[in-house]
């Protein structure tokens, strides 16, 4: 890509702001180990597990497992010289390949070397393990191993017009996956449908748009009918082989990945026959997600939004029914959940405080849970903040459906 590209981002530029980073704290090199920072530093998917050496001039160099490492090579732009493969051989486990380059940029072996460790409620963070810190700091004895991951954090809050374009289309790409399901639950095509193969047609409507991956650790895409919409938190509900039924709440929650920026939003159905009880709780759960899409801007935080919005929940009778939480993080493949630096109450968990900046980029993510009407519903959708405002990625319009 050039820089007229519509997704163009200049990945050395962010390697040499991490350079500077680095220069500011006295580190050599930096070790990356999350899948955050190798997807924002390589532009490749890792799925195994690798790591990222940034020395303190020049290129990276990734470091994966060696059946992949040839297309990791291919798709990054550090290019063939600058991945390598590590495999169960003498000298080439991850620990005495990647240990013996750290040396080789070290004068005299010695030096302070960057890395990632943390903790996180997201599976595949990537945070160093116990084992693999021990085996460093054995192999890299001359050296001093810092925690320094807040370095890529910082770096990476603020979205790139590249990085929101990606976003941008991953969105149009699920926003198709949605007008697929539409499609096909309407006119009654619901009856005997199960919920994994809603997930399958929404799927290959993305698929067909372009999207690489149904990116979320949460079950691909998530779909829930029935009580299952109303679990208690809202969230995680892998598709199963349960049937559509009448009377019943239906949630899509479909995902895409297009050049490891992601796509992520939620759409709402009631099938018909739909009661009055349904009903009040679908006006609830629309009026609460159009508020907060109007009270998101630069210049508040995650406390103040909360705060508004459950006031509102209060006045209208249903403040019981909503988690109270509005957003969770998102960037480039691997980088969920957490929004902000680690600068909260709670080590690794979003500061309730953090203001937030013009064009970050998060998921609007909201639950309505009423178990015992066995109904609840699900918003979440990318937006990008503006002084003024925010800008929902995905234009699927609001509200939830009553299927005949």
């Amino acid at each position: 890509m050039n820089q007229q590209d519509t997704y163009f981002i200049d990945f050395p530029a962010r390697v040499k702001a991490i350079q500077a980073g680095m220069a500011q704290h006295n580190l050599d090199v930096y070790l990356g180990s999350r899948l955050r920072t190798t997807s924002w530093v390589l532009d490749a998917f890792c799925p195994w597990r690798s790591f990222v050496v940034i020395p303190a001039e020049g290129i990276p160099t990734g470091f994966t497992f060696v059946i992949d490492a040839a297309r990791v090579a291919d798709e990054s732009w550090v290019g063939e010289d600058n991945v390598r493969g590590f495999a169960p051989m003498g000298g080439q486990d991850q620990i005495g390949q990647i240990s013996e380059f750290i040396l080789d940029l070290l004068p005299g072996g010695k030096g302070r070397v960057g890395m990632e460790s943390g903790m996180s409620n997201y599976l595949p963070e990537g945070w160093l393990t116990h084992y693999e810190y021990e085996q460093f700091s054995a192999a890299l004895s001359g050296c001093e191993l810092v925690n320094a991951h807040t370095l890529v954090d910082e770096l990476s809050l603020i979205k790139d017009a590249g990085t929101i374009a990606r976003f941008r289309e991953a969105s149009r790409q699920v926003d198709e996956g949605h007008k697929a399901v539409a499609a096909a639950l309407a006119n009654g095509g619901w009856k005997g449908l199960t919920e994994t193969e809603v997930a399958g047609i929404a799927a290959l409507a993305m698929r067909r748009a372009g999207s690489v991956w149904e990116w979320s650790f949460t079950g691909g895409n998530e779909i829930a009918s029935g009580p299952r919409t109303g679990y208690a938190g809202g969230a995680c509900t892998p598709a199963t082989q349960r049937k559509l039924a009448a009377g019943e709440p239906l949630m899509v929650d479909i995902h895409s990945m297009f050049k490891l920026c992601l796509g992520d939003h939620a759409h709402n159905y009631l099938i018909a026959p739909a009661t009055d009880r349904q009903l009040w709780h679908a006006d609830n759960f629309v009026r609460i997600v159009t508020a907060t899409l109007g009270a998101y801007r630069a210049g508040i935080s995650p406390a103040d939004l909360a705060e508004e919005m459950m006031g509102l929940a209060e006045d209208g009778g249903f403040a019981d029914y909503m988690v109270p939480g509005f957003e969770h993080g998102i960037g480039m493949m691997g980088d969920e959940w957490r929004i902000g630096k680690n600068d909260g109450p709670f080590p690794y968990w979003t500061n309730p405080d953090h203001v937030y900046l013009e064009n970050e980029v998060l998921i609007c993510a909201m639950q309505y849970a009423c178990p015992e009407d066995g109904v609840g519903f699900r918003y979440e959708n990318p937006i990008v903040l503006s002084k003024d405002g925010c800008e929902a990625l995905s234009k699927y319009p609001l509200g939830v459906d009553v299927v005949e």
